[in-house]
């Protein structure tokens, strides 16, 4: 592919959205296999809370180390060391809920590997990708996690059914060590460039002349990361809220959605075919919308870069909070199925807004701020994971059982509550325009 006309920064852009696609499958596909052999074996919500959030111990810790390192050695390299850690790491661990301290200690292993990810995937597309194309780069990067999610939906209860939940971990190694090939064999560092001015526009900071490339490494490498400047930001802020606030409500989702399933509304994921793949398959639709959408609004100047991120922002998170507020209301599979895909979609919808800032104010310092955002985005999945598992093990000691909607109001009364919150504060401090040098 090196030989064709074929841009490279488009390669680029496929292999990391089957990056984040195959990411999202190991993650939806813990959750699947788990529930199913702790359901088995007797274990209470509060601690299947704690094991599923478990993970984000270890993927927040390695959020801002991650940056840094995309931004030391090379996003290429790190994302490369991240795949066959995590993927080695599922090859290797028993899946059996009375293993306790086996599976703490692979999940958090997992977390800090996949928590170098996002920051290096920020670090390759600020130097590959110009400013027009961001939007929907981006956007069609990190849509891979909703298709992964959509995939691992529809296949991987089908496998656990017919294999075993162990299964589960073998498939997910597989994948990541094939991914792990295609991007050692096709991924490369930005090459240098005839057009001295390519940096002026925020991307490809080693794309210079022959002449000026040495002199341009050894300054970034020698560079002082503004830690003061970016955590005194409110623009910096106004992201890293949305993080959280996105996070929380996708990752609670994720991992207690099969419980509210089985046990909330009393269905078996076996058995409802295709239609529980819908919610993350339309996160991917709305993703890649957000995205074309934004790029077009900067690209004929119908909005500025600002305020195209705060409209994308403001509708997608506002359109999830009545979703996500409804969801307990409606009783049968077709009704959660909407209502929930309704709230992912437009919660992805979102992402061209705060997701994308990152780049907009920071495109040299992508990676970091990413990893600075990132960290607030899996604390949600700590905070949220573990308080979601807290709260239906005290309704089911009221209620005897899930199966009443007064148990699962609460769960998803919080994430409709802190998109409303994190879209005004959006609104009032967010900026498109490059803050950092």
């Amino acid at each position: 592919m090196r030989n064709t006309k074929f841009p490279i920064r488009y390669l680029i852009v496929i292999l990391t959205f089957l990056c984040t696609c195959v990411c999202y499958i190991e993650r939806v596909g813990f959750s699947i296999a788990y529930t199913i052999a702790a359901d088995d074996a007797g274990v209470s919500q509060s601690s299947k809370g704690t094991i599923l959030s478990t993970f984000y111990y270890g993927y927040a810790f390695s959020q801002v180390p991650g940056g840094w390192a995309a931004q030391k050695i090379g996003g290429r390299r790190i994302l490369l060391f991240s795949f066959v850690i995590w993927s080695l790491t599922c090859a290797l661990c028993p899946l059996d809920p009375n293993r306790v301290m086996a599976l703490v200690i692979a999940r958090l292993l997992v977390g800090v590997a996949q928590g170098f990810i996002f920051p290096s995937i920020h670090t390759v597309l600020a130097q590959w990708v110009p400013p027009h194309e961001r939007s929907r780069s981006l956007s069609l990067t990190t849509s891979g996690m909703y298709l992964g999610a959509a995939l691992g939906m529809l296949f991987l209860p089908t496998l656990v059914k017919f294999k075993g939940p162990q299964s589960v971990f073998l498939a997910e190694s597989a994948l990541g060590g094939l991914w792990s090939l295609l991007w050692l064999r096709f991924a490369s560092d930005p090459p240098r460039s005839d057009h001295p001015k390519a940096t002026a526009a925020g991307f490809g900071e080693y794309l210079l002349p022959i002449r000026d490339y040495q002199k341009l490494k050894a300054e970034i490498i020698t560079t002082q990361i503004p830690w003061r400047k970016i955590f005194l930001s409110l623009p910096v802020w106004a992201i890293l809220v949305n993080n959280f606030t996105f996070h929380y409500a996708l990752y609670v989702l994720m991992n207690w959605l099969p419980t509210y399933f089985e046990l909330g509304l009393k269905f078996s994921l076996q058995e409802m075919g295709s239609s529980k793949m819908m919610p993350y398959l339309n996160m991917f639709v709305f993703s890649n919308i957000g995205g074309i959408i934004a790029d077009h609004m900067v690209t004929n100047r119908i909005l500025s870069v600002t305020n195209t991120r705060k409209v994308l922002n403001t509708v997608g998170f506002l359109v999830s909070a009545v979703s996500l507020m409804l969801l307990p209301v409606f009783r049968t599979s077709e009704g959660v199925i909407l209502c929930s895909s309704v709230a992912l979609g437009f919660l992805a919808l979102g992402r061209a807004g705060f997701a994308v800032n990152h780049m907009d104010i920071a495109p040299r310092y992508a990676g970091i701020v990413m990893g600075v955002s990132n960290t607030a985005g899996t604390l949600a999945g700590i905070v949220g994971v573990e308080l979601t598992g807290q709260l239906l093990e005290a309704a089911k000691t009221k209620n005897s059982d899930l199966s009443s909607p007064d148990s699962w109001r609460a769960v998803f009364l919080i994430p409709g509550l802190l998109c409303i919150a994190s879209s005004v504060i959006f609104l009032l401090f967010s900026t498109g325009e490059r803050i950092f040098d």
